[in-house]
């Protein structure tokens, strides 16, 4: 019986460690790569073919909530668990939106984790019962409203990498190097990622992105 491929995407090393030591006492998992952020996971999953890319949501340079949307977008038959410390509505509900098929807070028991990675191999999702009640009270919330369209699906993909790296506080000029393109094509993308989201200054921008859990405190 083949074993499960999973990538493991986390920007701690000792977590990144610990997780793989965890999931190496599975026989029918085997851990095919690691990542310290979501580009870098973005760059792997051709070559390394993972079934389940596992991943915490707060990291530098891309975070799970955009990472788990691009996977979804480019690689539809790879599954995304979330493994997370922040387990409050803000995190749970966006990044499940986004195409998280799981999300286990990283306060659950150990064995979950491995639970977990079955059940979406096996074309299931999982939730840790803490996340499962986050989820069942915002559905209950959320009943009879009609769902507004978010401004942020009009977002390119290059749009939302400079919103994250803004809020981050990153200059136009420390952007454009780590695309390679020039500071006034970013200027480019950031006048037009402000207009689709209407904010006004970098201050609001931080706060979008820290409502929307691009980046956390």
């Amino acid at each position: 019986m083949p074993k499960i491929k999973v990538l493991v995407v986390d920007d701690h090393t000792i977590v990144r460690d610990g997780i793989c030591a965890l999931l190496g006492l599975s026989d029918d998992i085997v851990v095919v790569g690691e990542a310290s952020n979501g580009r870098e996971a973005l760059e792997v999953i051709t070559s390394l073919e993972p079934d389940v890319v596992l991943m915490d949501v707060a990291m530098p340079v891309m975070g799970g909530l955009e990472t788990t949307r691009r996977i979804r977008k480019h690689f539809p038959n790879v599954k995304v668990m979330v493994l997370t410390q922040y387990d409050d509505k803000e995190y749970v509900i966006p990044i499940i939106e986004a195409g998280a098929s799981g999300f286990i807070s990283k306060s659950a028991v150990s064995s979950e984790v491995a639970s977990g990675i079955r059940s979406l191999y096996n074309g299931g999702s999982f939730l840790s019962s803490d996340i499962t009640k986050i989820v069942v009270s915002d559905y209950q919330q959320r009943d009879g409203k009609i769902k507004v369209s978010d401004p942020y699906d009009q977002l390119t993909d290059r749009e939302r990498d400079v919103l994250k790296l803004l809020a981050e506080g990153y200059t136009n000029q420390e952007i454009a190097k780590m695309f390679v393109i020039s500071p006034k094509t970013v200027e480019g993308h950031k006048t037009s990622l402000m207009s689709k989201l209407d904010l006004h200054s970098r201050v609001e921008v931080v706060k979008y992105a820290l409502k929307k859990g691009i980046i956390t405190v």
